[in-house]
């Protein structure tokens, strides 16, 4: 496996890749890696001739610096992790071989169609814009013929489906099934961040929507919603 670290050697790879006939299958990631990581890139090693990483902790996403400085990173262990699983390039830029200056001082824009004012982006202003900046950045450099992101980041998921589409790229886009951990908690690099306490909230919560699911069958949209509050503000 290779570790990459500049735009200028990951693109002749790819172009090489490309001319050769073969197809690649791309992981867009931001370290910490975990199994859930791992399930999409032993589904991009099957499904293609290559299977690319990247492993980029992207500043222009996080609309909070103390979450951007406090995120996970292990590059060491994610290569070592990326190599097992098969993996034959891995791409780990800096911000600045990633970024000018004026970018990173600029927000970019993008046409989001309201995708972004919903949800997670309803609380994380400019959050999506970052995404896309270096997810269409990303997708640039490597030009794969799939790429592989997980439904745990379903919005994300479509954001990055009406990027494509818009963006007119050739790529078709896998979302791939969440991965859970025994308690039945989403697998995230920032599970690490939590407490003892935040993580059995956060399994409780998970608990209460896979009962909800069983409530649709019998109840009202509404009925099934107000049962969900009641339970999480117990």
């Amino acid at each position: 496996m290779q570790l990459i670290h500049t735009k200028s050697a990951f693109k002749a790879i790819t172009d090489q890749l490309r001319h050769d006939g073969k197809t690649i299958g791309f992981v867009p990631t931001m370290g910490a890696l975990h199994e859930g990581h791992c399930s999409l890139v032993r589904r991009a090693v099957k499904e293609n001739d290559v299977c690319i990483v990247s492993v980029f902790c992207n500043p222009t996403q996080f609309n909070n610096a103390e979450d951007f400085e406090k995120y996970p990173r292990n590059i060491e262990r994610d290569a070592e992790l990326l190599e097992k699983e098969g993996a034959k390039f891995v791409f780990n830029p800096t911000a600045e071989e990633m970024y000018t200056a004026e970018e990173m001082k600029t927000t970019f824009q993008f046409d989001f169609g309201g995708l972004d004012q919903v949800m997670e982006g309803k609380y994380r202003p400019g959050h999506f814009n970052g995404v896309v900046q270096v997810v269409s950045k990303l997708f640039d450099l490597a030009q794969p013929t799939r790429a592989y992101l997980g439904e745990k980041d379903f919005q994300q998921l479509a954001i990055i489906r009406r990027m494509v589409r818009l963006m007119n790229y050739n790529i078709e886009i896998i979302g791939c099934p969440i991965v859970r951990e025994a308690s039945g908690l989403a697998m995230s690099s920032r599970n690490e961040r939590l407490s003892e306490q935040e993580k059995q909230t956060a399994v409780n919560i998970s608990h209460i929507l896979f009962e909800s699911r069983q409530l649709t069958a019998m109840q009202s949209v509404s009925h099934v919603q107000h049962w969900v509050v009641e339970q999480i503000n117990r």
